[in-house]
């Protein structure tokens, strides 16, 4: 009988950048924080790797491009699983997740973080989800034209609040990823953005790499009122492993995986077990001492476990919660008038 509380657990982390431009090779044990070898050392089962878009000017020209960096960052991230079957095989239900970890594969689940690659365009939308997207982050840093952002920046004009959460073309982007199954994620979202999404949409919404505020006011982590309003509609706060939301002013190196469990734990007792799981953001200034990287992800199991997380608490935490969500969106895309009812 294994000791090991990470031995056996379907693993799955909710946010991990991809560098970009295209840096070191994903098939190979190098600087990257999450990698194929890593991933199997550290015996994480999926991951979701976002297209990242940083916000940019509103105009055509910058919408196109932004449009253009996305297509290409999830053909990079397909390309993490091959044909061959070298690599880690792409996962875009919940069924193939689950299926990749019974053969010994990363599941590679695609997602976009910052709906400003989709500019102005509902068609951009059904063309991302028709290429595996599961979840696209409604805003990054900076408003854009779905909605107010946690954080507004100033060298592109914004003012403190813009719409007042979503825009009007922003309730009609909930509305078709609910028809396309794909997830709102609401990390980076204005708190009023995120508690209108979360009321607006038909399936629960989810923070894939967010903090509490109670232990970090940081503007971009969740107030008590915005966690009791996932734990209401049956959505999901993905605690992430970035200093600045884990403590103020703290550098990586001077946290540990305890300051990790401190989020997950005031999540669960706020929340509910069946409303917390894990977001890394790693590859995109996510890290602490003794989790740098996914081969080191057995380490934060480690210290939950000390803390009483059992082996059922363990999975819905490390991916059984996510997984529920997966499948409702997939319930709702194919049918749309039973998940509405």
């Amino acid at each position: 009988m294994t000791t090991d509380p990470h031995d056996g657990l379907l693993a799955l982390d909710t946010h991990v950048d991809i560098p970009w431009p295209e840096g070191a090779s994903p098939f190979e044990d190098g600087p990257r924080c999450v990698d194929l070898p890593k991933l199997r050392r550290g015996r994480v089962a999926a991951v979701c790797f976002a297209a990242y878009i940083p916000q940019g000017r509103r105009d055509t020209p910058a919408h196109a491009a932004a449009a253009e960096r996305a297509r290409a960052m999830l053909t990079t991230i397909a390309a993490m699983a091959p044909a061959d079957g070298s690599g880690g095989l792409l996962a875009t239900s919940a069924a193939q997740v689950e299926a990749a970890y019974a053969a010994g594969k990363p599941g590679i689940i695609p997602a976009i973080e910052n709906g400003y690659a989709i500019g102005r365009s509902l068609a951009l939308l059904d063309e991302f989800a028709a290429r595996g997207i599961r979840y696209m982050t409604l805003t990054h840093n900076g408003h854009n034209e779905i909605a107010d952002a946690a954080i507004p920046l100033v060298n592109l004009g914004d003012k403190e609040t813009e719409y007042g959460g979503l825009s009007d073309f922003g309730q009609a982007v909930v509305d078709r990823m609910n028809e396309l199954g794909v997830l709102v994620d609401i990390s980076h979202a204005a708190k009023p953005t995120m508690m209108q999404a979360a009321a607006r949409s038909r399936i629960p919404v989810v923070a894939t790499h967010s903090c509490m505020r109670a232990l970090c006011d940081h503007k971009r982590n969740l107030d008590d009122e915005q966690l009791d309003m996932l734990a209401a509609t049956g959505g999901l706060a993905q605690v992430t492993a970035v200093s600045n939301f884990l403590r103020p002013r703290a550098r990586a190196m001077e946290l540990t995986v305890e300051d990790i469990a401190d989020h997950i734990d005031y999540a669960v007792r706020r929340m509910g077990i069946d409303h917390v799981g894990i977001g890394t953001d790693f590859d995109g200034g996510g890290g602490v001492r003794g989790f740098m990287n996914a081969a080191e992800a057995p380490n934060l199991t480690a210290a939950l476990a000390r803390r009483g997380y059992g082996r059922d608490e363990l999975g819905k935490i490390w991916g059984g919660n996510f997984l529920r969500l997966m499948r409702l969106a997939e319930a709702a895309a194919a049918s749309p008038k039973a998940a509405a009812d």
